[in-house]
């Protein structure tokens, strides 16, 4: 759970206190009420439906890319996690070569 500070001006602040009181419930409630009011009137606009439709497919692009970009510059998992291909791995000048022994 997160906590949230917000500022209301003194008639909002003090219309939410007394609807509070009246309704038994405390003024943390009743914002929390009405916010959950609020997004469920907006998850029912189509448009806005659409709008995070859009939104979600670039983020997926997005991590598409970057992946890919990941893949290019490290190869895969497999790669990453198998041993190195024997013609990148060059030795170390510490390390005896079949030719130097």
């Amino acid at each position: 759970m997160k906590t949230l500070a917000i500022r209301l001006d003194d008639e909002l602040h003090a219309q939410l206190s007394v609807l509070a009181q009246l309704c038994g419930t405390t003024l943390t409630d009743e914002i929390r009420q009405a916010l959950e009011a609020h997004l469920k009137a907006k998850r029912a606009n189509p448009e806005l439906t659409e709008r995070a439709k859009a939104v979600s497919e670039e983020i997926e692009h997005e991590a598409q890319v970057r992946q890919e970009a990941i893949t290019t510059l490290f190869g895969n998992a497999e790669q990453q996690s198998g041993t190195p291909k024997a013609s990148s791995k060059r030795p170390r000048s510490s390390e005896k070569t079949p030719e130097s022994s």
